[in-house]
């Protein structure tokens, strides 16, 4: 069974931990001077979040997270199918995890991976060059990261 995966980056992440430990009702599975990670049954994601420096803050990346070689073959098989170019990282250490992974981009930019993680990592690892998904929206040298346009202020009135 896939779990869903999101990945966040954040200002603070002492505030952050707190936060989605209060939201989540639990602590983080995994937590790194940079990074933490939650990996929850209800709902059945694995949530990350991460504080670089210059690195996007919000949702970063999205993905799908399988249990065996078998289940990432076939989410492979549907990235293929999406019609949009696929990154095959393979072998890759990334979040502080050994991972075997692919890549696509939806049409507005988001990056999604499709992963098999099958080990622990002692560093947090490298992101792959996404030019090759081909996107207009992905923004440029960044770790998953689309360019979100810039929208005029809106003003909101007092409800």
């Amino acid at each position: 069974m896939s779990r869903f995966h999101m990945h966040v980056g954040v200002s603070d992440l002492d505030k952050s931990i707190a936060f989605y430990a209060g939201l989540f009702g639990t602590p983080p599975s995994v937590t790194k001077p940079d990074y933490a990670k939650w990996m929850l049954d209800d709902p059945r994601i694995n949530f990350a979040i991460s504080v670089r420096e210059g690195a996007h803050r919000g949702i970063e990346h999205v993905g799908l997270q399988v249990e065996d070689e078998a289940e990432l073959a076939a989410v492979y098989g549907r990235l293929k199918d999406a019609g949009a170019p696929v990154l095959e990282e393979g072998a890759t250490t990334c979040c502080y995890a050994k991972s075997e992974k692919s890549w696509i981009a939806d049409p507005d930019g988001v990056v999604w991976e499709a992963f098999l993680t099958n080990g622990e990592s002692t560093v947090y690892g490298d992101s792959p060059d996404f030019a090759p998904l081909a996107s207009d929206n992905a923004a440029e040298g960044a770790c998953c990261v689309p360019t979100m346009p810039q929208a005029a202020p809106v003003k909101v009135g007092c409800c």
